[in-house]
C-alpha cells in the first residue's frame, strides 16, 4: 500500500525481520528471535527475564521458554538475580557472546548491502532511523 507510511513501515520492518531470520538461520544456525534475546541480554544493564520481556515486547512465559532453550544450548547462563526474590539473572556464556558478535557483524554487513543496493545513502538512513527511534512519541 504505497503512500501509507504506517503500513509501509510495518511492511519494511516485517521484511527486514524475515531477511534477518533467513540470514542467521543459514549462516549461524540461530533464529532472529533467539539472537534478539541473546543480543538484548548482552545490552541490558541488569538482564532479567522480566527486563527482556519488557524490552522485546513479549510475554514472560515466552521469554522463559526461550531462556530455557538458550541455556540448554550453552549460550546463556541463568542464575538467581542479585536483587533477590524470584528474579532470574542472565548472562551470556563465552559461546553465546561469540555468537552475538558474529551475528552482529553478519547482519550489519548484509543490512548495509540491502540499503546501498536500494540506492539509499547508508549514513543518511542510519541518521534518520536513529532520529525515529529517539522520538518521544514512540515511547
Amino acid at each position: 500500500m504505497e503512500g501509507h507510511l504506517a503500513f509501509d513501515l510495518h511492511a519494511l520492518t516485517s521484511r527486514l525481520d524475515r531477511a534477518a531470520d533467513r540470514i542467521l538461520e543459514a549462516e549461524c544456525d540461530v533464529s532472529y528471535r533467539r539472537f534478539l534475546v541473546l543480543f538484548m541480554t548482552d545490552r541490558l544493564q541488569d538482564p532479567t527475564q522480566r527486563a527482556l520481556a519488557e524490552r522485546l515486547g513479549v510475554t514472560e512465559p515466552s521469554i522463559s521458554r526461550m531462556i530455557a532453550m538458550l541455556s540448554t544450548a550453552g549460550l546463556l547462563d541463568v542464575r538467581r538475580a542479585a536483587s533477590g526474590g524470584n528474579r532470574r539473572g542472565l548472562r551470556l556464556t563465552d559461546e553465546g557472546l561469540r555468537l552475538v558478535q558474529r551475528c552482529c557483524v553478519l547482519l550489519e554487513d548484509r543490512m548495509t548491502a540491502i540499503v546501498q543496493a536500494a540506492g539509499v545513502p547508508y549514513d543518511t538512513y542510519l541518521d534518520y532511523t536513529a532520529r525515529l527511534l529517539a522520538s518521544p512519541e514512540l515511547g
